[in-house]
């Protein structure tokens, strides 16, 4: 147990601009792999202020779009975009790169092109559209524990999206990092399970927590099945792409099974 607080402090470091003493950074190699365990427990505490604040907004009767942008901001500033940059990133390079070589290639230039700004204008628009339809049939709190529970599972499939691809480049910053083995993708998928269950089960119900999880699965199974195809593999922008297509569909679930 002691360990995983360990890895879950550098989880929440590498995935957010949270400050982490360094004291959990001692005798520490840098590889991110073995910490990917943690990373849905690491989510949940991550998207904890867009949360807190989408809630009290809510319970001050805030109108509900506005509340979830505000939130959707906070969790932004949190995180330093950092998934959102994977999205913009890889929506360009698989939109704009006619094969292997040009897309990796496109990933890489930090410019950002017609699609990662389409993508990153759908992401934000959808998450929010989504996030006031819960909103304005959920109470507060319930409301609150959706965009957590949705945090923890998009991060969970992200280490799956991890350990079952290979790094597209062997110079690459995700191959440097390292790839998940099978404990620690295991681990993630039952931590952001448990998760998932306590936070959708007791505000929306089995069925929409079953219909989550389903779409959640086929989101991550289509989206590594595409980038295996183009790529042979994945990169750290296919990661954080994973991650936010699998927060859209999410919220987009629970929205509709209200």
């Amino acid at each position: 147990m002691r360990e995983y607080m360990r890895d879950t402090a550098r989880a929440v470091a590498f995935l957010s601009r949270i400050p982490v003493p360094t004291s959990f950074f001692a005798g520490y190699d840098g590889k991110l792999a073995p910490v990917s365990r943690a990373f849905p427990f690491a989510g949940l505490l991550i998207a904890l202020p867009g949360s807190i604040v989408f809630g009290l907004l809510l319970a001050l009767h805030a109108d509900p779009l506005m509340a979830a942008l505000l939130a959707l901001t906070i969790q932004t500033v949190v995180t330093g975009a950092l998934h959102e940059d994977g999205l913009s990133d890889t929506a360009d390079g698989l939109g704009g790169g006619k094969d292997r070589e040009r897309a990796l290639a496109i990933m890489k230039d930090s410019r950002i092109g017609t699609y990662g700004a389409a993508a990153l204008i759908l992401s934000f628009g959808l998450r929010a559209a989504a996030l006031a339809a819960i909103a304005r049939h959920l109470m507060p709190f319930d409301a609150a524990l959706a965009l957590l529970a949705t945090a923890a599972l998009s991060r969970g499939a992200m280490v799956w999206h991890w350990h079952v691809l290979p790094p597209a480049k062997p110079d690459g910053v995700a191959a440097s990092a390292g790839q998940p083995d099978g404990n620690a993708m295991q681990l993630a998928l039952i931590t952001a399970l448990a998760l998932a269950t306590l936070f959708i089960w007791s505000s929306l119900g089995i069925s929409a927590l079953v219909s989550c999880l389903l779409v959640v699965a086929i989101a991550t199974f289509f989206v590594t099945r595409h980038v295996r195809r183009r790529l042979s593999g994945h990169t750290g922008d296919t990661i954080g792409a994973t991650q936010q297509i699998c927060e859209i569909a999410s919220l987009c679930t629970l929205a509709m099974c209200i």
